[in-house]
């Protein structure tokens, strides 16, 4: 049986596909033994490929291409997540009825950055979207979540962004207001993505191909799974979470885009680097193609046809 080892920045329900297929033996069928290990901080990912003690790195395809034409460049070939898996959650009520984009210019928001700055940059672009200025705002970023959860409780701040867990936990206990499910009309873009070094990517496409067909079935199972027989898999990973709350945000990702398909979308790719362009986090304009390789994909469909 090949190893596989999954270095990923997060440990989180948007990435329940993958504990899945590990769970239902998907990829011990395709003669993988599949290892996740979650860093913290989540840049270890980057140790664990630079050193070989993982083959694949799994979190935002901001990386890759902020490392574009750098020493150190890497190839993303499937995606976890198809959509952003995140909420804005509002202080004042009578925001989230007629929410609009503006109603956010001149306001401070609270966005947990210490798993990465896309929670930030994507909110900023989906102002930029709509035409509000996204530069009114005072972002407080790089500190984690249940800090920033905590001081937004006492008050700090306008809004915050949040996973669907945590939105909902708050909005039920009647501390804030959830003003916009990215995942109804954040539309699509790659969040979570596979990537690995670009000078290993051909050596490991045979395996990548297996992996990925594995990744693609526990989306097909997750579109018909009863939240109910999913309990028992959540509990094991979130045992601390309240069950009514991840029971509630897999329904919403069930409902949504977010599981469709391990390819990435070329369109909502170049969407995400335009948005990462105009945050700067990029030097140089880059498309899919820049940073997306399909090989493992096509492979995979190959054995499945």
């Amino acid at each position: 049986m090949q190893c596989l080892t999954i270095s990923a920045t997060s440990h989180a329900l948007n990435y329940l596909p993958a504990y899945l297929a590990e769970s239902d033996g998907l990829f011990a069928q395709r003669g993988f033994d599949v290892e996740f290990i979650a860093r913290d901080p989540w840049t270890g990912v980057l140790d664990d490929l630079a050193v070989g003690t993982a083959e694949v790195a799994l979190g935002g395809l901001w990386v890759p291409a902020m490392y574009a034409g750098t020493a150190t460049e890497f190839t993303t070939f499937a995606q976890l997540n198809h959509q952003f898996p995140k909420a804005l959650v509002v202080r004042t009520e009578a925001l989230v009825g007629e929410f609009a984009w503006t109603d956010m210019e001149g306001t401070t928001i609270l966005a947990p950055g210490i798993g990465g700055s896309a929670p930030y940059a994507f909110t900023a672009g989906l102002m930029r979207e709509a035409g509000a200025d996204p530069r009114s705002v005072t972002f407080l970023r790089d500190l984690s979540t249940p800090m920033f959860l905590d001081l937004f409780r006492s008050g700090l701040g306008d809004a915050i962004v949040l996973d669907l867990p945590n939105a909902l936990a708050i909005q039920r206990r009647g501390d804030g207001h959830i003003a916009i499910d990215y995942t109804v009309s954040g539309g699509l873009g790659p969040n979570s993505v596979f990537y690995c070094r670009r000078d290993r990517f051909d050596e490991l496409v045979p395996a990548l191909a297996g992996f990925v067909d594995a990744i693609g079935e526990a989306m097909d199972l997750l579109a018909t799974a009863r939240v109910e027989d999913l309990a028992p898999l959540m509990a094991e990973h979130w045992p601390t979470a309240d069950p009514a709350h991840l029971a509630l945000s897999c329904v919403r990702l069930q409902a949504s885009r977010t599981w469709e398909t391990p390819r990435i979308d070329p369109a909502g790719t170049d969407r995400w680097l335009r948005v990462l362009l105009d945050e700067r986090m990029i030097r140089t304009p880059l498309a899919y193609g820049d940073l997306v390789d399909e090989s493992a994909l096509i492979v995979s469909a190959a054995h499945r046809a």
